[in-house]
């Protein structure tokens, strides 16, 4: 216990510092992109909630992390068929209490692709507030994903795993010309493209 309570002023630090990070990367992601100032207010209202909006079992609403992972070749990128939703996304998933949402996406772009060597951009490459429909014992809730540039290292031959029912690598021109494919993915896709 002991060890804990010495701790536990370190771990506070460290969250409201993170926590205050994300306001300033928000503030600067609503400056580089004013047409998705909104959104970004929408997410610094969440930050400033008292409950916890790191933690999945805020079910007014809470934030996630998600990887537009790229291939070395930065043309292509790394999607999943989402198992629950039975859609083709990006990869990513719950903070789970985790305030360094750019950490959560680089986790979870690894846990779900069985890839390693991946390297994530700490700057914000897009937000995204999204309805979670109601499955099984989980009410429908909404997810705050904020997205993060994560490049693939030497080693492309990714693993499906359980969240999945299939991963690909995807030609990202194509994905923004794709009418069929989820809108915040084209416009990933947009952003990327206009980047490079």
């Amino acid at each position: 216990m002991g060890e804990f309570l010495r701790w536990l002023p370190r771990m506070v630090r460290l969250m409201h510092g993170n926590s205050a990070n994300l306001a300033d990367a928000l503030d600067d992601y609503a400056r580089r992109w004013p047409q998705q100032a909104a959104i970004a207010a929408e997410f610094r209202a969440l930050l400033a909630d008292a409950a916890n909006p790191f933690l999945r079992e805020r079910l007014a609403g809470h934030f996630t992390g998600s990887a537009w992972l790229v291939s070395r070749d930065g043309a292509r990128a790394l999607l999943t068929h989402h198992r629950k939703l039975d859609i083709w996304v990006q990869l990513g998933g719950h903070a789970d209490g985790d305030t360094d949402l750019a950490n959560v996406a680089l986790r979870e772009a690894e846990e779900e692709s069985g890839l390693s060597g991946l390297r994530v951009d700490a700057q914000l490459f897009d937000l995204d507030r999204h309805w979670i429909p109601e499955r099984k014992d989980v009410p429908g809730h909404w997810h705050y994903d904020a997205r993060y540039i994560v490049h693939a290292g030497d080693d492309e031959n990714f693993v499906v795993g359980e969240e999945s029912l299939d991963l690909a690598w995807r030609d990202i021109a194509q994905i923004a010309h794709d009418e069929n494919a989820d809108a915040s993915l084209r416009r990933m896709a947009d952003k990327w493209l206009a980047r490079n």
